[in-house]
């Protein structure tokens, strides 16, 4: 298991599915984490308690990540209490709603560049010079198997959202690296146990796609999650620019 002991991680939308078991997954292995949460309705306090009761620290912050003026707070109340970002899960983002072209409005199409795409650009942008200053640092990016395919019905400016995350993730990883900040991503599939297809997919849609999967299930988001911490930690050392697959054999490069 990666050894994150004495780091420090900033996760972004880690109230619910893919970001929660993130966060766990990073305090089980030794991190202190600072987590991000959006919606007061779902709330922090469980996965704060989850990560309490491993014996690190946690502490929420709840921030609309689309607002330069909100990040920056999220970020230097973070390295108040903890002193530094080490890790930076960029999780927060999702679907938002499924829109034909014809009927898609010029607001939602900018929504969800906003939510997928700004945020990741405005944490990193808050996040990195304290990582240059100190001459290291882990970067993760969340894109989706949407950005090689073009997403499901309806999906069409989430996936081209997701494809800019995947690209960013490339080009700041060369931009960085000489800093000794690892920028990488994760590309996970179909992901069961979270809010974006319990949501937006009819469950006999769900399981049609599960049958359609190489491994013969769903991902669970601690699937996701381990494949984070890896990329986390110095066990993936030498990745840089990466985006790792993760959808049980649905697609392949």
């Amino acid at each position: 298991m990666t050894n994150l002991t004495g780091k420090v991680a900033l996760v972004t939308g880690a109230e619910v599915g893919i970001g929660r078991a993130t966060a766990v997954a990073l305090a089980e292995r030794g991190a202190d984490v600072a987590v991000h949460y959006y919606s007061a309705e779902t709330g922090p306090s469980g996965v704060v308690n989850d990560i309490a009761a491993l014996g690190r620290r946690a502490l929420a912050f709840q921030a609309d990540l689309t607002r330069r003026e909100e990040v920056a707070r999220t970020v230097c109340a973070a390295e108040a209490a903890f002193g530094r970002v080490d890790i930076l899960v960029n999780n927060a983002g999702g679907l938002l709603g499924r829109y034909p072209l014809v009927d898609m409005s010029e607001e939602f199409f900018h929504k969800v560049m906003d939510v997928n795409v700004l945020t990741t650009f405005l944490c990193c942008q808050a996040v990195v010079p304290g990582m240059i200053a100190r001459g290291s640092g882990a970067i993760v990016n969340l894109t989706s198997l949407a950005a090689h395919n073009g997403g499901g019905p309806g999906a069409s400016v989430y996936a081209a959202a997701k494809a800019a995350v995947l690209t960013l993730t490339k080009a700041w990883a060369r931009e960085l690296a000489p800093h000794g900040i690892r920028v990488n991503a994760v590309s996970p599939g179909l992901i069961g146990g979270t809010p974006f297809h319990s949501t937006f997919t009819k469950p006999e849609v769900f399981e049609g796609i599960v049958k359609t999967i190489p491994l013969g299930r769903a991902g669970a988001p601690e699937d996701v999650a381990r494949v984070i911490a890896f990329l986390a930690g110095e066990d993936s050392g030498y990745l840089a620019g990466e985006t790792v697959e993760v959808n049980g054999g649905m697609f392949t490069r």
